[in-house]
């Protein structure tokens, strides 16, 4: 079982070699970032407006017909399926450095804090979008791992380049990129069944600890 606390600065040994896997929506962030984000560049009007247009497919997911990865590319190629890629990552940017504070859970923050102190490399790792964490990722130094968005000629198609990073796929590119037993230890986070398989691989697993 998931441990439900967070460790503080002391509960962590200087000088180890850590590993620390953070899922982003709902884990370090108070809401989801995919809903805030798309309001955010196209209004909130359109938003609920897409949401509407949507609902039959939305439904299917709702009531667990659809998968989660193909929900999720519905919904991403409705709004943004044809946008010029430079367009879309300008306004990601904008959002990525202006937004992502503001959603912080202050626990959440305080525990990245207490990790950096101690030389961990910090992993986002999430069913987001690379193109609005990244930004963020890069101004505070951690390591990022997310859902890729397909373009053609400039032009975003719609689709995912990949898979959703989600569940078990997140687990396949942590393994693809660290050697987990070249870490003295491996500390996860998470709040969804999605991150079930991550929170498998830690030493340690902490599970919606920061709400």
């Amino acid at each position: 079982m998931p441990q439900e606390i967070s460790p503080s600065a002391a509960d962590l040994s200087k000088g180890c070699k850590g590993l620390v896997l953070f899922d982003f929506d709902g884990t370090l962030t108070k809401k989801d970032s995919l809903p805030d984000f798309i309001q955010f560049a196209c209004g909130r009007w359109r938003y609920y407006w897409g949401l509407l247009c949507l609902s039959p497919w939305l439904s299917l997911y709702v009531m667990k017909l659809m998968p989660n990865d193909k929900a999720k590319e519905k919904l991403l190629g409705h709004f943004f399926r044809g946008w010029d890629v430079a367009r879309f990552n300008t306004l990601a940017r904008e959002y990525s450095l202006s937004r992502i504070e503001l959603l912080l859970r202050p626990k959440a923050q305080q525990a990245i804090e207490n990790y950096q102190q101690q030389g961990a490399t910090i992993v986002v790792i999430s069913a987001s979008l690379r193109n609005w964490l990244e930004p963020w990722c890069e101004q505070k130094g951690f390591e990022l791992i997310a859902t890729e968005f397909a373009a053609d000629n400039g032009v975003l198609s719609g689709k995912f380049d990949g898979n959703n990073c989600y569940g078990q796929e997140k687990v396949r590119r942590i393994k693809q990129r660290y050697a987990l037993d070249q870490f003295d230890f491996v500390h996860a986070y998470g709040d969804s069944s999605g991150d079930k398989p991550m929170l498998a691989l830690a030493d340690k697993s902490y599970y919606r600890v920061f709400e």
